[in-house]
């Protein structure tokens, strides 16, 4: 019985040496082996697990190129867009006697507000009480090339109402309105001519122009 008792201590023992040795870590894991690291340990030059690797700067986005043409302003207005046609509300009037034997005048009108205006074609003028107005002499220029008379400045035109033919009256004054194209309401103004012949058939008064000696020429 003692014999059967030792021999089972004995295999009791070597089964434990065994298992012992089994559980153990191998030589490789000993001696710093190579073994395949585990999803928990980062290997050399990896980055932090949940972690991205650092990135570049990043590149500048492009400014969108200009459209072709553009000057990145506005073109400046056309500085003539509100000048409109002088009234007899913009302007101061006056009449000279140039020739006598004639009955020719010298018209005058001076821009007297603040703003340029336009001055149109022939001065409408009418003789005292006399029904009718003075017969257009010449052409004027259109509405593009017309005059451009800025506040201070002046135009003028010829009025004559010719020699003493026998079909004429005499009057004292005139009156004198501007031609605005247009359906505008103005106030005459007027101007002495004391002792002026009207002529029925040979009067006339020429388009306004930028100076005396034209005026009295044309």
């Amino acid at each position: 019985m003692s014999s059967t008792v030792r021999r089972t201590a004995v295999a009791l023992a070597a089964l434990s040496a065994l298992a012992l040795t089994a559980c153990g870590p191998t030589g490789d894991d000993t001696a710093g082996g190579t073994g395949t690291p585990s999803a928990g340990t980062p290997t050399a030059g990896s980055s932090p697990s949940g972690s991205a690797a650092p990135s570049g700067p990043a590149t500048p986005t492009a400014k969108p190129a200009k459209s072709a043409g553009s000057t990145g302003s506005k073109a400046p207005a056309d500085p003539d867009f509100d000048v409109f046609p002088c009234s007899t509300s913009d302007v101061t009037f006056t009449a000279s006697l140039a020739e006598p034997t004639t009955g020719s005048y010298l018209l005058k009108i001076t821009n007297k507000g603040t703003k340029a205006c336009r001055v149109l074609g022939h001065p409408v003028v009418t003789f005292g009480a006399l029904d009718g107005q003075a017969t257009e002499r010449g052409t004027a220029p259109g509405i593009e090339d017309a005059i451009r008379l800025a506040p201070g400045k002046s135009a003028y035109a010829g009025l004559m109402g010719g020699a003493a033919d026998g079909t004429g009256k005499t009057v004292d004054s005139i009156a004198m309105t501007m031609n605005t194209e247009s359906d505008l309401v103005q106030t005459p103004l007027k101007a002495p001519t004391p002792g002026l012949y009207v002529s029925a058939t040979k009067n006339s008064v020429t388009p306004w122009v930028d100076n005396a000696e034209d005026a009295l020429s044309l």
